[in-house]
């Protein structure tokens, strides 16, 4: 009897002509591959069936597809697996060559799905009404075009914490450590930890650092007399202004980002191959059976 195929939902993202013609590779060698069934494609602006049955779902493009990707999955968060076509790649960190290599471990599972942190930004405004989105690596409150230096409170649970003069503050998940927080002298997380990393934009003050706290409080921010030009942004897709009355309210999703992984791939082994991070790897046993650098 013949083995059921694997199912491929595919998520292109854009009409971008690059990510058209990567699909279209891609398509081909699916297509070549007697265990695996494509069940649909649809691009960034596509609703997804909720009854749509799918073991997998092919993101190709770069991270910023898997940003859109998984906000698109919305509550339904099928394993996802991204196909690089970009620079970097840390959440779409397999080649299209890779990605033809693995697929007869895919159809035979063996692969692990790690499941990531997403968050809940729920923006409220001055008249009451507030609108909430699903992210993956950072919510920004930037000072955008004022050109201001700007005052962001931060409260955490029921505690007001601190009052942050800075060009502007971040709250990373761990996926999102790497991105924004890590150019802004953020620290570089474990992506499966459940934490939140709040970062500021070029700080007034030289003691100002991150902090690191647990994913399961609540997370306020607001902005003293914000000036004209003050932005949320969310994972850089989504901005909208924000006024001196309202308020950032961030706190854990009840989805999590669940990601696919190959066995020879690892979160370490991705910060040596993407930002050159390794230090010096090479160690020998001495003679007493204590390890030492070459």
């Amino acid at each position: 009897m013949a083995s059921t195929p694997l199912r491929f939902l595919v998520l292109t993202g854009s009409q971008d002509e690059r990510i058209r013609t990567a699909w279209q590779s891609l398509q081909q060698i699916l297509s070549d591959h007697a265990g695996v069934e494509v069940v649909g494609v649809y691009c960034g602006e596509d609703s997804i069936p909720p009854d749509i049955a799918a073991d997998l779902v092919l993101v190709p493009g770069g991270d910023g597809s898997m940003l859109r990707g998984s906000r698109q999955l919305g509550n339904r968060q099928l394993p996802i697996l991204g196909v690089n076509l970009g620079r970097l790649g840390f959440l779409a960190d397999l080649s299209p060559d890779e990605f033809q290599r693995s697929l007869d471990s895919l159809c035979a599972g063996n692969y692990s799905i790690v499941e990531h942190l997403m968050f809940q930004c729920t923006h409220q405004f001055a008249d009451g009404t507030q609108q909430t989105d699903l992210g993956l690596n950072e919510v920004t409150i930037t000072s955008g075009g004022s050109l201001r230096m700007l005052d962001v409170s931060l409260g955490i649970d029921n505690e007001d914490v601190t009052t942050f003069s800075c060009d502007g503050l971040i709250v990373s998940t761990p996926i999102g450590s790497t991105a924004h927080n890590l150019s802004a002298g953020g620290p570089i997380l474990r992506q499966d930890l459940p934490v939140f990393a709040i970062t500021p934009i070029c700080p007034h003050a030289l003691t100002v650092r991150s902090i690191v706290d647990s994913a399961d409080r609540l997370y306020r921010l607001s902005v003293r007399e914000a000036p004209d030009g003050v932005m949320l942004v969310i994972d850089g897709q989504i901005s909208r202004p924000v006024s001196g009355s309202d308020t950032i309210l961030v706190q854990r999703a009840s989805e999590s980002l669940r990601l696919v992984r190959l066995p020879e791939h690892s979160f370490y082994g991705t910060l040596h191959r993407k930002l050159g991070w390794h230090g010096q790897l090479e160690f020998r046993e001495s003679r007493g059976g204590r390890g030492r650098r070459n």
